[in-house]
């Protein structure tokens, strides 16, 4: 199988782990399909700061985006979350799938601190499957901002 995410990844050097889980229907039944925590399911949301300007965000499963955080950390007023149509235009990839890996443009990424250390989950960019990395390895090959920019879900 190939997708421009796992090529970026292998083009990165980063050893990864393909896993097929098939659907999921919530972040709980997809940590038990990859047989990992809820907290290692790193969500990649698409951000948009203003005109054709956005970002990718990797949040833990177990948390949300803290909005007051993030825009203190990029200085901004204003940040919101494109439509699926929007995303899926300016990622290349669906909403569910979504990875800053082979995404059809690279803009920046910022990560939750809390992924520092852990092995994590991302999308491939397509449904159905993931893969597992070293999230200090895919932050470096990201040039990702790590920052507290994540409260607990409700």
């Amino acid at each position: 199988m190939s997708t421009p995410a796992l090529d970026a990844l292998a083009a990165a050097g980063l050893r990864h782990q393909v896993v097929e889980h098939g659907p999921v229907r919530s972040l709980d039944e997809a940590a038990a399909a990859l047989g990992v925590a809820v907290p290692d399911v790193v969500k990649t949301l698409v951000v948009r700061r203003g005109d054709d300007d956005y970002l990718f965000v990797l949040v833990p499963g177990d948390r949300v985006i803290s909005w007051p955080r993030l825009r203190a950390l990029l200085g901004v007023n204003r940040l919101s979350l494109p439509d699926a149509d929007t995303a899926r235009a300016v990622t290349g990839y669906e909403r569910g799938a979504i990875t800053p890996f082979g995404a059809t443009t690279r803009w920046p990424v910022v990560a939750d601190e809390r992924i520092r250390g852990r092995t994590i989950t991302l999308g491939t960019g397509r449904h159905g499957t993931a893969v597992l990395v070293e999230a200090d390895a895919a932050v470096a090959a990201l040039a990702a901002t790590l920052a507290d920019i994540t409260d607990p879900a409700a």
